[in-house]
């Protein structure tokens, strides 16, 4: 006879083990882009970077060349300029972990949002997300506006130049629609892979 105390486990407990199983084992590429225009800008994108490496359950893969841009959004001369990355990384977490290490990296970093388009320390933008497409308020993704932002598809595809906006279209074809006006490589400066 079955022993009356053993509760049998609930198929979604059952699920969700298995699910979180498969995403360790299979980790989901996503895009992340880095922007300062406040304080040591190139120190902070490296931090930035270095706080990534350090999140359980993510690995970065490659580090764009650092740009330099005009600020956007706001009117020229108004504000310093932006230091801009594109990070590609491997991650265990889904979605919505990912932004709240994002919104983490960005409150160590003291970033402060008085106003939209505002100067900051640091902006960590959660771009793509293997091929999700969703609408949620919270993290729409792709982000609604990288492809049409120079300042994200230069470096996107300095370090995969195959790839693809959801749901948009490939990197190269947006890139070479919106040009590289106002990006500035700074070969002077570079991010480094954490080791």
């Amino acid at each position: 006879m079955a022993d009356p105390t053993v509760q049998p486990v609930p198929a979604s407990v059952v699920e969700q083990v298995d699910a979180a199983d498969v995403t360790l084992s299979n980790p989901k590429r996503a895009v992340i882009s880095l922007g300062s225009n406040l304080g040591n800008r190139l120190e902070t994108l490296q931090g930035a970077v270095d706080a990534l490496e350090d999140t359980p359950g993510l690995r970065v893969k490659a580090v764009s060349p650092v740009y330099e841009t005009a600020p956007w959004g706001v009117a020229p001369g108004s504000q310093p300029t932006y230091f801009n990355a594109v990070v590609l990384i491997k991650t265990t977490l889904p979605p919505d972990s990912l932004l709240e290490r994002g919104q983490a990296i960005e409150e160590a970093f003291e970033r402060v949002r008085d106003e939209r388009w505002g100067p900051r320390t640091i902006d960590v933008d959660i771009l793509a997300y293997q091929d999700v497409v969703s609408a949620d308020p919270r993290l729409t993704l792709p982000h609604p506006r990288a492809h049409e932002r120079a300042f994200v598809l230069v470096p996107w595809h300095d370090i995969d130049p195959e790839a693809v906006v959801p749901g948009v279209g490939a990197v190269a074809e947006l890139l070479s629609a919106v040009g590289r006006d106002g990006v500035e490589p700074r070969a002077d400066l570079e991010l480094r892979l954490p080791e």
